[in-house]
């Protein structure tokens, strides 16, 4: 370690915490948002605020941003942020509520958040990072996704009758969640499951499609998923489908997985 890397640790020590463990990062990515094809945001030098258990969130110097655009509204109350300010978006005849907020008087530690301004994600139309479309939130750089090939026996069971079963999964390991067992379609009884038209994005794989399972009778809506054109990051995984393990029996190496029961997922009682 050199001088001036010691004078950087010494430094990030001094530092005040921010309250309740939230913290400030440089983002090096160019960051882009669009609304009614207007470019609302153009920057290289966005701030990611990352607060235990929220997602992360783009805070953006207010000089790239088109603040001509943007109509202040009514103060609204205190988060561990400091005071939040709300924004509203208007482009042509369309119009965002609440589509932005500020923090005027933010606390010790997080001072740099009073010339930044965040954005509601969905109130935009597109996010960019770099030429990439980015979906559904900013990726957190903490948050890893691995893919594995395996050589596992995976078995799936729905209503007690086996529904697929292979000897060469790939396995998603997901930072926060249950292992994924992603299976090739030709061990899968494909002839039980019917397409569907759900579709949901996950910044860190791509857009997932649907099926339901019928089986002896009994339907299993929206029980298994694939991302057929995943972003370059999770190639592993392209073509292949997965099962819910919170709705689905699933065997490993003859052993039963547990039903994970707290995640997003996982049945209501």
């Amino acid at each position: 370690m050199n001088a001036d890397e010691v004078d950087l640790v010494k430094e990030v020590v001094r530092r005040p915490a921010p309250s309740a463990g939230i913290r400030l990062e440089p983002w090096p990515r160019w960051v882009r948002a669009e609304f009614e094809r207007v470019r609302i945001v153009d920057s290289k030098r966005v701030q990611l605020l990352l607060e235990p258990k929220r997602l992360p969130v783009f805070y953006i110097p207010r000089d790239d941003v088109r603040m001509d655009l943007l109509e202040l509204g009514s103060a609204e109350g205190t988060t561990a942020r400091g005071p939040k300010t709300p924004w509203h978006l208007a482009v042509g005849g369309r119009r965002a509520e609440n589509a932005a907020w500020t923090h005027d008087e933010p606390p010790d530690g997080l001072e740099s958040l009073k010339d930044l301004i965040a954005f509601r994600w969905e109130a935009m139309d597109h996010w960019f990072e770099e030429d990439d479309e980015v979906f559904v939130h900013p990726r957190d750089p903490y948050h890893r996704v691995d893919v594995l090939h395996s050589s596992r026996h995976v078995r799936v069971e729905l209503g007690g009758e086996t529904v697929a079963e292979t000897d060469r999964p790939r396995l998603l390991f997901e930072t926060n969640l249950p292992t994924r067992y992603y299976v090739p379609r030709m061990d899968v009884r494909m002839e039980l499951f019917t397409p569907t038209e759900k579709r949901t994005q996950c910044p860190y794989k791509g857009e997932a499609v649907y099926w339901t399972a019928d089986v002896n009778g009994e339907a299993f809506e929206d029980i298994v998923w694939s991302y057929p054109r995943p972003i370059p990051e999770c190639a592993k995984i392209e073509g292949l489908v997965a099962f819910f393990n919170e709705r689905a029996d699933i065997w490993v190496d003859g052993k039963l997985q547990e039903r994970p029961a707290n995640t997003p997922w996982s049945p209501r009682k």
